[in-house]
């Protein structure tokens, strides 16, 4: 891999919308920050916690902090598991063909789709057009993700002959169509995460399909590169294939360095957080070497109530390096 300057790669980082508050612009003036993603809480609840933000930037009610991250530079995206919102649950008694078949043969409504069903591929790509005109990134970079569970694909005779990451890529490919329709300069992720980490096998990305690799499974307090991490070498090793499959070209990497819901097991009151400086130095260099052009990263429960329990987290090494 070739030699890299460790901290020179563009950088973003991901809040709950409500944590995009004074505080945080502030933190962003004069940091190295090129671009914020929106990520409304996930769960059980992320249809529910989606169309709170769909409405409230329908309303306006952000359009004072978007102007200030205009006024800096920084970029504004999106980034959501958004599958029960594409295709509501309450959907499945009028076409439960839609819905995915678990393992015991049945058809149910709790996560994802049937990936062989035209008809809810039409369906999710009509509800993303219409999520689009209302979440549109100033990067035209769309981050439309399915569900947040493992285990949760098709089992139906036409889906057991495709991967998850095969199932994956096609509901991606139907978003990309059905945004576009509303913006024909989108392009839209591919989310190598849990499940879908191998690259796929059986289906083809639409011109458009980015990846975005996140590597959840990893062990947090050590670097990527450490051959002695079984838990790391596990997680790294379908990214040649990945990189080979979907190219580095708008690739970029979404990790967990300053996750502190994540550390704090999305529970709160926050728990202290320490940046591990090491690891994250390290990591970025293995990205850059890669060919990644570009990292992002969580930087949720680090807001005004981080900050009245535990004082300023110290994250400078990655909001200004």
């Amino acid at each position: 891999m070739k030699e890299v300057n460790a901290m020179s790669l563009p950088r973003g980082l991901l809040v709950h919308p409500d944590e995009l508050d004074a505080l945080w612009i502030e933190r962003l003036r004069g940091s190295s920050i090129k671009t914020v993603g929106l990520h409304p809480v996930g769960g059980k609840k992320a249809h529910e916690s989606l169309e709170e933000l769909y409405q409230a930037v329908r309303r306006g009610e952000f359009e004072d902090r978007f102007a200030r991250l205009r006024e800096m530079g920084i970029e504004l995206e999106y980034e959501v598991h958004a599958m029960s919102w594409l295709l509501p649950r309450e959907l499945f008694s009028a076409h439960p063909d839609w819905f995915r078949e678990n393992e015991e043969g049945e058809r149910v409504a709790d996560f994802n789709l049937c990936a062989s069903s035209k008809g809810a591929l039409d369906h999710i790509a009509e509800r993303a057009a219409e999520l689009a005109r209302v979440l549109r990134p100033t990067t035209h970079r769309y981050h439309l993700w399915i569900d947040d569970v493992r285990q949760s694909f098709c089992h139906c005779e036409k889906c057991r002959k495709l991967t998850p990451s095969d199932q994956a890529l096609t509901v991606y490919n139907a978003l990309l169509h059905g945004i576009r329709r509303v913006d024909p300069a989108a392009t839209q992720c591919y989310l190598a995460y849990q499940n879908t980490g191998a690259a796929p096998v059986a289906v083809q990305p639409e011109k458009g399909i980015f990846l975005e690799y996140a590597p959840f499974d990893r062990d947090m307090h050590r670097p990527l590169s450490d051959v002695a991490c079984e838990k790391n070498q596990k997680e790294t090793a379908s990214l040649p294939d990945l990189l080979r499959f979907f190219g580095t070209e708008n690739a970029k990497v979404l990790e967990y360095w300053l996750d502190n819901s994540l550390f704090s097991k999305w529970k709160k009151p926050p728990q202290p957080f320490v940046l591990d400086e090491p690891v994250l130095c390290d990591d970025l260099k293995f990205y850059e070497a890669l060919g990644f052009p570009e990292v992002t990263v969580f930087a949720c429960y680090l807001g005004p109530d981080y900050e009245a329990l535990h004082g300023a987290p110290q994250i400078d090494a990655y909001l200004k390096s």
